[in-house]
């Protein structure tokens, strides 16, 4: 039996239509990387969020102002931070205001510390005068008037006695799961998440200011940028 000749035309295995195959899709996660001024009470709370599309590294450092926005420029250039996955996308700067009045020095660095941040390209959450405005806002409609640090706690406590739990400001200063639930749980008169209504309160009294002199801004806190942040990764 002869055998035929190789003919190409016959070849439709060899040369059909070629298949292509789409490239594989890797979805990086952003990193944001906190830098905070307080070790306990706001890595505390920070740490709480679950996000689904962005991953969170929170440090509390001790530093305040000038000093805590040049650390998290160290911080963010460390080659041990930056290995595969850890780049970060985002820098955020958490610091008070804890400003003397017959110290006219500490406002001044305060200012410097947002425009410094803003320099390098961090954004920042401040408060005026401390973080613990931004949980009080999560139960109280505060009208942004002059509220002092030392009656924080009080206050915040008074606001979550009907609700069975404690606030220690004074030693471990930690947000729990327990409060950090309730934090995130509805407001029982208009059924809107806590943090919703802070994130409305805190940005109403923020644009009651102009911004030119934040260390006077008291009370106030941008807090809510970077919640609104967190939030939009969940």
């Amino acid at each position: 039996m002869t055998k035929k000749p190789y003919s190409r035309k016959h070849d439709k295995r060899r040369h059909g239509p070629p298949i292509s195959r789409p490239a594989p899709f890797i979805h990086e996660r952003p990193t944001i990387l906190i830098v905070c001024e307080g070790k306990n009470t706001e890595p505390s709370y920070f740490n709480k969020f679950r996000l689904t599309s962005a991953t969170i590294r929170t440090v509390g450092e001790g530093y305040n102002t000038v000093s805590l926005v040049e650390r998290a420029k160290e911080l963010s250039e460390k080659r041990w931070w930056k290995k595969k996955g850890n780049q970060f996308d985002q820098v955020w700067c958490v610091f008070d205001a804890d400003i003397d009045p017959e110290h006219p020095k500490q406002a001044e660095k305060f200012n410097e510390a947002i425009e410094l941040a803003e320099h390098y390209g961090f954004f920042v959450a401040y408060s005026n005068q401390a973080f613990e405005y931004w949980l009080i806002l999560h139960f109280e409609n505060h009208d942004g008037s002059p509220l002092h640090r030392s009656e924080y706690d009080e206050r915040l406590n008074g606001l979550l006695e009907p609700f069975g739990t404690y606030f220690d400001g004074q030693k471990r200063k930690r947000v729990t799961e327990q409060f950090f639930a309730l934090l995130e749980g509805k407001d029982q008169r208009t059924q809107t998440p806590r943090v919703r209504l802070a994130i409305e309160r805190a940005r109403r009294i923020y644009n009651s200011y102009d911004h030119k002199n934040p260390a006077q801004e008291e009370s106030s806190t941008t807090v809510f940028k970077l919640v609104e942040e967190l939030l939009r990764h969940r």
